[in-house]
């Protein structure tokens, strides 16, 4: 997958959309996002950009100290600009933050351009080379394009279905585990979840045993019945990556089959960063 060229389409659209809410009115609040303006949201993406950014220019090994302000390449002038903690916080969009955070989007792009995708660098993941981030800041460029889109008063669009395809199977691979890990969340008791694109091949089950997250994908049971005890999700690719990122209810899916008591645990085994 051509991850750069995903990343680019995601970000100018993310622009886009933060520059169409800096028209003097006060910043929109993002739903899906309910303690964040679409401020707080140019400001919350733009500083990972920086971080990011920093951490494969100078190919640092381990987290680089965020409490340093220089980290983030901040302007003098930053009058109206957010707090960088608490919110919501009310206000014009600042045009200086867009200004801002389009140039600390096209920096980072050029790097991911540019460097190889199996340099060593820190991430908080068990895989520590840029590629992670360039895979981990492309999926969430797209999530928060949605948020954006979504917060400015049009329909957001949904992800691309091919990104959309690997934000799925990237959910289990690296930030099921992750969340868990993070939010010490209760060992599994074996319930399993099987997601079925609707929009095109892909089915993804996951059982929970433990403390481990069990992946499998592939077409060898999909005319199987949901067994007792199970859950089956079904929608589009970008709906099923979207209800995974907490952007989207159950019922906004296709079809949701299989156990209700199973799929209300769902958020307790993985739960929201």
């Amino acid at each position: 997958m051509d991850y750069s060229a995903h990343f680019h389409r995601e970000i100018v659209a993310f622009e886009q959309a933060a520059r169409g809410a800096a028209d003097g009115a006060d910043a929109p609040l993002i739903p899906s996002c309910p303690d964040w303006t679409m401020s707080d949201l140019v400001l919350h993406l733009g500083g990972v950009h920086r971080l990011v950014a920093r951490v494969i220019r100078e190919r640092l090994d381990r987290q680089p100290d965020i409490t340093d302000a220089t980290l983030f390449e901040l302007p003098e002038d930053r009058g109206g600009w957010p707090a960088p903690t608490g919110g919501p916080h009310h206000g014009p969009v600042p045009v200086s933050l867009v200004d801002w955070f389009a140039e600390g989007a096209a920096r980072l792009e050029a790097l991911f351009r540019s460097e190889d995708p199996e340099l060593a660098v820190w991430t908080w993941s068990a895989e520590r080379t840029a590629g992670f981030w360039l895979r981990m800041q492309t999926i969430e460029a797209a999530l928060h394009r949605w948020d954006a889109e979504q917060a400015a008063g049009g329909r957001a669009r949904p992800v691309e279905p091919g990104l959309a395809v690997d934000a799925v199977a990237q959910t289990f691979e690296v930030m099921a585990p992750a969340r868990r890990a993070w939010r010490e969340a209760p060992a599994g008791a074996g319930e399993r979840f099987r997601f079925r694109r609707t929009d095109g091949p892909g089915l993804w089950t996951v059982r929970f045993d433990g403390d481990d997250v069990r992946l499998t994908t592939g077409a060898a049971d999909e005319d199987t019945d949901v067994a007792s005890g199970d859950v089956e999700l079904a929608g589009t690719a970008s709906d099923l990556m979207l209800f995974l990122w907490q952007r989207l209810p159950a019922d906004r899916l296709d079809k949701v089959t299989g156990d209700q008591a199973v799929l209300d645990r769902y958020f307790t085994l993985v739960p929201p960063v």
